[in-house]
């Protein structure tokens, strides 16, 4: 197998452990035989586990996001797409509770790197992109403010969404995918000045 198909496989091994187990219980041994190789063959490919999470993290958001941003940009309606693009996080579905556990995970991890690279950053950004990408159409159309700042109401939805999901994968008392969705639903209106109709 060429480096390149090995080392992506390995980072898929490790995202499948890492869904199963979580981050915390997921260390180069069993990295390793989720991957069906050996430790040396891992560390050979990977400078450390950190390197291992964050290629790990760039296949979960590419598998979780990829099929959300790429129905919202063949939206033509704004407001259908915006919500094409976040509806789908809080659908109660065990999928996305692990995709949440897992990006919390990563996220608390990353707190132990704090010189993050740019590169990496932005690798994990592909939500964020289409939100404000979908939000500057809806402006340029019409069906948004025109003063709201696509990249602020983006940048303010993502931190939104990220502190809600965190919530809901701890088990939060008194919240549910269903108020979740209304909420973001509400921001989005007080944000853009369009209506999202509670669903």
């Amino acid at each position: 197998m060429a480096p390149p198909q090995r080392r992506a496989l390995i980072a898929e091994a490790a995202r499948q452990a890492i869904l199963r187990d979580g981050l915390r219980n997921t260390g180069l041994r069993e990295i390793a035989r989720q991957a069906q190789t050996s430790v040396g063959t891992v560390t050979y490919h990977f400078a450390g586990i950190h390197e291992i999470f964050a290629e790990a993290a760039v296949l979960e958001m590419d598998s979780f996001y990829t099929p959300l941003v790429e129905a919202a940009d063949a939206e033509t309606n704004a407001v259908p797409a915006l919500l094409l693009l976040v509806d789908p996080l809080f659908d109660g579905s065990e999928e996305s509770l692990r995709h949440w556990r897992f990006w919390s995970d990563y996220w608390s991890e990353s707190a132990r790197f704090p010189d993050l690279p740019a590169e990496e950053y932005g690798r994990l950004n592909l939500w964020r992109s289409a939100c404000e990408r979908t939000i500057r159409r809806g402006i340029g159309d019409g069906t948004f403010r025109a003063d709201a700042d696509p990249r602020s109401v983006a940048v303010k939805t993502s931190a939104y969404v990220d502190g809600i999901s965190t919530q809901l994968s701890l088990g939060a008392p008194g919240l549910d995918h269903n108020l979740a969705r209304a909420w973001v639903r509400q921001f989005l209106q007080c944000e853009l000045g369009a209506a999202f109709e509670a669903g």
